[in-house]
């Protein structure tokens, strides 16, 4: 299956050589056939349409940057991150490369950042930029906080999380230790980076997880567990999202697509897994007698609007 990293990318002066002049090609892009990846660049459409998340989207767009630049770029901050394969909750269209001059001409999408060490780099499938760590940080430093966490989450979990629920907080430390380091070196947002950096937890599955802690800090609550077993029937587990202990609750992130998502899976149809899930929760709700939450994004926009959402579950933050 065609991927972020193999989608084919089309030059003009490929499409010269099919003898495909400035008018074909226009209508093309006006059909739906083409895409424009950025100016010179195209792609097909219907491949494009099979990228869903914006961290595809920005690999893209990075890949093309490097097919036509004179000098093989380095990518920094949210671009390198998306080229790691982590979270962009936003895309606003730029790419972020690392720059040792001030060279003026540079495309309007394009945000050259000062290197602060000319060696940190890495090739990852075929594309050059900074190290996870390094990446991380500068992420930390420049992004909004639930991009940064989200991104910082992410990073964790691929270092130190085993599912169903193990987690070595070693190699998260490690990591976190290897981010903060880079963000020592930096004379701009040390201080924002080192705060993110400290509330990062691996054991977050997704970035609307991230951002809902930020919510529940946000709003008061202490800091919650995350990733909680429960015993289940016939000796089994279930995992629960969030424990928020210093009120005796449990809450649950759901994306748009989790029952879908887990329906395919499972083989399953939607309503089982819809209908498991409901016995799921009462047996949680039950066997531990905790009130119990659920939210998506929609409830995520700001604390103020997740905090209506659990106190319409009884469930408020002791402070």
């Amino acid at each position: 299956m065609t991927s972020e990293f193999t989608l084919p990318l089309i030059r003009r002066r490929q499409l010269d050589d099919l003898g495909w002049g400035s008018r074909r090609v226009r209508r093309e892009v006006e059909q739906g056939h083409l895409a424009v990846v950025r100016h010179g660049v195209y792609a097909r459409a219907e491949d494009m349409a099979h990228l869903t998340r914006a961290e595809q989207k920005v690999v893209v767009g990075a890949r093309a940057l490097a097919l036509i630049s004179r000098r093989r770029p380095t990518f920094c901050g949210i671009t390198a991150a998306a080229i790691h394969g982590l979270p962009c909750l936003r895309d606003d269209g730029r790419l972020h490369v690392l720059s040792t001059d001030e060279r003026p001409g540079a495309p309007a999408d394009v945000v050259r950042h000062r290197d602060l060490d000319d060696r940190s780099f890495e090739e990852v499938n075929g594309l050059w930029c900074t190290p996870l760590a390094r990446t991380v940080a500068d992420v930390a430093r420049n992004e909004m906080r639930d991009v940064s966490l989200s991104v910082a989450d992410a990073a964790l979990r691929r270092h130190a999380f085993e599912p169903p629920g193990a987690y070595d907080a070693e190699a998260a430390s490690r990591l976190r230790e290897e981010a903060l380091a880079w963000a020592g070196l930096a004379r701009r947002n040390r201080r924002t980076a080192e705060r993110i950096l400290h509330l990062a937890d691996g054991r977050a599955q997704l970035p609307g997880e991230s951002v809902s802690r930020m919510r529940l800090l946000d709003l008061g609550f202490a800091a919650p567990s995350l990733q909680v077993p429960v015993a289940a029937p016939h000796g089994g587990t279930y995992w629960v999202d969030f424990g928020l202990d210093d009120v005796g609750a449990w809450g649950e992130f759901d994306g748009k697509a989790k029952y879908n998502e887990l329906a395919e899976a499972a083989g399953r149809s939607a309503f089982e897994v819809v209908d498991r899930e409901k016995r799921r929760e009462d047996w949680i709700r039950g066997t531990t007698n905790r009130r119990f939450a659920r939210w998506g994004w929609d409830d995520l926009r700001d604390a103020a609007t997740l905090g209506r959402r659990l106190h319409a579950f009884g469930i408020t933050p002791p402070r």
